[in-house]
């Protein structure tokens, strides 16, 4: 059989990211121009700023991908990148450099969608993941539970009705003085902190349903932060743990709850949030109680990369699944 070597773009956000996979599983070279830097003094992401630095860095960051997977440009036999969703300045500076790219070699263009790749992640290192399986993606765009009888079919289950857990992480994080990004920074803050001081709802979990929202959570931390900076027993340590704590209980307990229902034995986390210990551990803990596996991606594949997207371009590729050149970028989701 052919090998088949595929380029993945991302610039959803605010990472510029570049890779090479063989055959949809063996990653050559996987390189991610982080921006995180040029964010923090704003406590998060920039849109216009995210889009000028892409069109800054994406040129060097291909030339490098194919550097270390050691390949000409014409040994690819595609160019996968992500289309949606995602900021439309960053997602349209990745679309356009891609159908450049595939033009001059004319080679066939694969659109991703970006919750897809997150979800492919977990196939980079477990290729033998049992269908059906149930997948919690929750990173700072996205909450959704999905489930998936098979590669071709997404059904989505339920997603938050407003904020995204990465989105709640980075809001606390800044209300309560910590760095950006705010999901390592609250982590960090809640290991030397006491769930449970501060009593916080577990918003959504006693709904039967696997919709999610943390926009009430958030609301919740800066009122009782208020009441205890005026008492003088505000703790930012034992705030975070508890803060924490309550977003992922509900998470993994919803999760936990979808894979019974759909009755599924695999179990997949997909990223940013997901590089979470506690979540981790939780959910192993809750999962193993049903005897449940659970897959997750190493931490390097949990927040946004492109050999996430080439991974899923594979099976797209297989099905000859190509875009024309007159793909665009839209910000929004639109279907799963």
């Amino acid at each position: 059989m052919k090998e088949t070597y595929i380029l993945g773009i991302e610039t959803s956000c605010d990472e510029t990211a570049a890779a090479i996979v063989k055959n949809g599983r063996e990653i050559l070279s996987n390189v991610v121009q982080s921006q995180i830097s040029l964010h923090q003094k704003f406590g998060g992401v920039v849109p216009e700023v995210a889009s000028r630095k892409h069109i800054e860095t994406i040129a060097a960051v291909v030339e490098e991908a194919f550097a270390k997977a050691g390949l000409a440009y014409r040994s690819i036999d595609a160019v996968a990148v992500t289309n949606r969703p995602g900021l439309i300045g960053a997602l349209l500076v990745g679309l356009s450099f891609a159908k450049a790219l595939a033009y001059a070699l004319n080679k066939p263009i694969i659109a991703i969608n970006h919750l897809h790749g997150h979800i492919y992640a977990n196939f980079l290192e477990n290729p033998e993941i049992e269908f059906p399986c149930v997948c919690l993606v929750v990173s700072g765009g996205h909450t959704s539970l999905v489930y998936m009888p098979s590669h071709q079919d997404y059904q989505l289950i339920g997603e938050t009705r407003d904020d995204a857990a990465g989105e709640a992480f980075d809001k606390v994080a800044r209300f309560l003085g910590l760095s950006y990004p705010g999901g390592p920074a609250v982590e960090k803050a809640a290991r030397e902190g006491t769930p449970g001081v501060n009593k916080l709802p577990r918003i959504y979990l006693d709904r039967e349903d696997f919709e999610f929202s943390f926009s009430g959570l958030k609301t919740a931390v800066m009122n009782q932060w208020r009441k205890l900076e005026k008492l003088g027993l505000a703790d930012v340590n034992d705030m975070a743990a508890e803060f924490q704590q309550a977003l992922v209980e509900v998470l993994a307990e919803k999760t936990i709850r979808a894979a019974q229902k759909y009755q599924v034995k695999t179990v997949l986390m997909a990223g940013g949030v997901a590089a979470n210990s506690l979540l981790r551990s939780t959910l192993k803990e809750k999962a193993a109680e049903k005897q449940l596996k659970v897959v997750y991606p190493p931490l390097s594949l949990c927040t946004d990369n492109a050999a996430m997207i080439a991974g899923r371009a594979y099976i797209q590729y297989m099905n000859q699944d190509f875009a024309s050149l007159e793909l665009n970028a839209y910000p929004g989701l639109l279907s799963l």
